[in-house]
């Protein structure tokens, strides 16, 4: 398994675990979003804007400050480029994905295999599996909430709600579920976005009223930045947060404007291929430097935004 390390001039955090699209294609419909026959009629170019929206990417988050970490793509695994899905890593320790679908489950020991070598190299510390039966799919449908020291874990679709009490025992924090609703918005990064400064992107109707409940009674009504169906569809809450800049792929002049007020520079860089497939910025990474740290990460939020938690 070959892994490549990229860094930004200062080698520092925050970290990305990523992996080039050559076999990336809509190739199966595991959600609405994905149209095999579609794709097939234009592949040639799609195959090219994907691998160019790719590196876009890429250089947005090294600009913003990123290191990634680059997986080597496998033939025959359309989707191992949704990097999010792989696992989910909190203060080093690597929960292993499963995934519900079987087009995907060929994944599960590449990533395995992958972060065994970061294990090798002390990236990361500790790995463990999920027990039998237990379907969840990694980060993208397990946020971490630096503000509030917790997880948000969607469910319904791919991940099932008994993986919560799993994480919480296995990384000791705190998991809220957040059943999903729309089909559309079968995980949880598709429809939410945890900020550092508190503040949560989300998009309202993805969520049951059970979810919103539970949105609505952790997040203050000033922290909650609803979206509406338009920034929805342009996957506009699958944003990446590094420091004070909010990578996505495409937003309205409302949310840009939102989220300018409360201290963010807006990067767009447009991610369209993927979308193809449900999937964009944040869907193509996964962050293997989130630590729980305790109070100093509100004091560090606080200092990249100006001192003031939004």
């Amino acid at each position: 398994m070959n892994i490549h390390t990229t860094h930004t001039a200062e080698g520092s955090q925050p970290c990305f675990f990523m992996c080039p699209p050559q076999h990336f294609a809509v190739s199966y419909s595991i959600n609405p979003w994905m149209d095999p026959r579609a794709w097939a009629e234009s592949s040639a170019t799609l195959e090219m804007e994907a691998d160019r929206q790719w590196v876009g990417l890429r250089h947005a988050l090294l600009a913003a400050g990123a290191t990634i970490e680059t997986l080597k793509p496998a033939p025959g695994l359309p989707d191992l480029v949704f990097t999010a899905n792989a696992a989910v890593v909190l203060d080093r320790k690597v929960v292993l994905s499963r995934f519900r679908h079987s087009e995907r489950r060929d994944e599960e020991p590449i990533f395995a295999a992958a972060f065994a070598k970061l294990a090798e190299r002390g990236l990361v510390h500790q790995i463990t599996r999920l027990p039998a039966g237990i379907v969840l799919e990694g980060a993208g449908d397990c946020i971490w909430d630096s503000w509030r020291r917790l997880f948000w874990m969607g469910c319904g679709f791919r991940s099932e709600p008994a993986a919560a009490r799993i994480l919480e025992k296995q990384l000791g924090i705190p998991c809220l579920c957040l059943p999903l609703a729309q089909a559309s918005f079968y995980h949880l990064d598709t429809a939410f976005c945890a900020l550092p400064c508190g503040s949560v992107i989300y998009y309202p109707r993805a969520f049951t009223p059970a979810a919103l409940a539970t949105i609505h009674g952790h997040v203050a009504s000033r922290e909650r930045i609803e979206i509406d169906e338009t920034d929805a569809a342009r996957f506009a809450a699958n944003a990446v947060c590094i420091h004070r800049t909010i990578v996505l792929s495409s937003c309205s002049l409302a949310l840009r404007s939102t989220l300018e007020e409360r201290g963010y520079d807006v990067l767009e860089t447009p991610l369209h291929a993927f979308q193809r497939s449900g999937g964009s910025a944040c869907c193509l990474t996964l962050r293997l430097d989130h630590c729980s740290g305790g109070s100093s990460a509100r004091i560090s939020a606080e200092q990249q935004l100006g001192g003031t938690a939004l």
